[in-house]
């Protein structure tokens, strides 16, 4: 689905069609969840470039959000604000953005026979064929983040185990701890279901230009264990003054947590997190403006 208006395309929201635009993109998103029989779906591939404004708080990669919800996050994606996402239902609906504010419904054969018809007004439906997605071939972390990997964790044999806990992509879909004997219990508490935990333990933190050209995150001195205030740098920077203007003294190359990761199950026990080992590709997620129409507008923006 796209819009039928040119200047929608090229100026989104700012654009003088948008609002009947956005009229027609909720009337068609409804019909379409109500024929797919779909309610709640599942958030996944959640891009966190800016911190989320305080409506979707919770939002995170493996939450469920209403039709409602899902539909003002797909009207917020077509709109250049994001945050970005996929939205699955059951197996029978799939929704993704595109480019000019264009939306990417996947339904099955048999339910996509009239929804065309549904393309009047200010938005314009067009029927693909799509061939099955290939099979996945990244590394998938299948370890547990159960009782086994906590009792490892807080018995490790090293001074310091930095934990990072990675709830979405993008700069902002993480956060990292420094864990102890004394607050792992804590810690495993606050993490989120079909969270990824990656560990590593006396990692070396020292300043160092060569890590300028991979990704890594750096934190304030001296450390202290619990919730670390860090900022993560996808894709490097340009210079060590841009890490150390902003306060920042230690560094961390991503790469190095790849060793010891693990999924937060469900409270049933399941993993059902979906994660590529850490620092795969994951810069490439991080950096702003992979999204069609992404805009740093300030405000409630992402």
């Amino acid at each position: 689905m796209s819009p039928r208006d040119e200047g929608v395309r090229v100026d989104l929201d700012d654009a003088e069609g948008w609002s009947a635009y956005a009229t027609d993109l909720r009337r068609v998103l409804g019909a379409v969840m109500a024929a797919t029989g779909v309610d709640g779906l599942e958030v996944g591939e959640l891009l966190v470039s800016r911190p989320l404004p305080e409506r979707y708080a919770g939002l995170r990669n493996g939450s469920e959000v209403n039709r409602a919800e899902a539909v003002d996050l797909v009207v917020g994606m077509a709109a250049g604000r994001g945050p970005y996402c996929r939205l699955t239902g059951a197996g029978r609906l799939r929704i993704e953005s595109g480019w000019d504010g264009s939306v990417h419904l996947y339904v099955p054969p048999g339910a996509a026979g009239g929804l065309t018809d549904l393309g009047t007004g200010a938005a314009v439906l067009e029927r693909r064929v799509v061939a099955p997605e290939p099979a996945d071939e990244q590394a998938i972390v299948e370890a547990a983040a159960d009782d086994e990997f906590w009792a490892a964790v807080r018995q490790s044999d090293g001074e310091m185990t930095l934990l990072c806990e990675r709830w979405a992509y993008g700069s902002h879909g993480c956060r990292w701890f420094w864990v102890t004997s004394e607050n792992a219990a804590d810690i495993a508490g606050t993490v989120r279901p079909r969270s990824l935990l990656c560990v590593a333990v006396d990692p070396d933190l020292r300043l160092d230009p060569g890590l300028l050209d991979d990704d890594f995150t750096a934190f304030t001195s001296p450390l202290v264990p619990g919730e670390l205030a860090h900022r993560t740098f996808p894709g490097g920077a340009d210079d060590l003054a841009e890490v150390t203007d902003e306060g920042f003294s230690l560094m961390l190359r991503d790469s190095v947590m790849a060793d010891r990761c693990a999924v937060v199950p469900d409270p049933d026990g399941t993993v059902r997190g979906r994660w590529e080992a850490f620092g795969d590709g994951d810069g490439d997620r991080d950096r702003d403006g992979d999204r069609g129409g992404d805009r740093d507008r300030g405000g409630d923006s992402p």
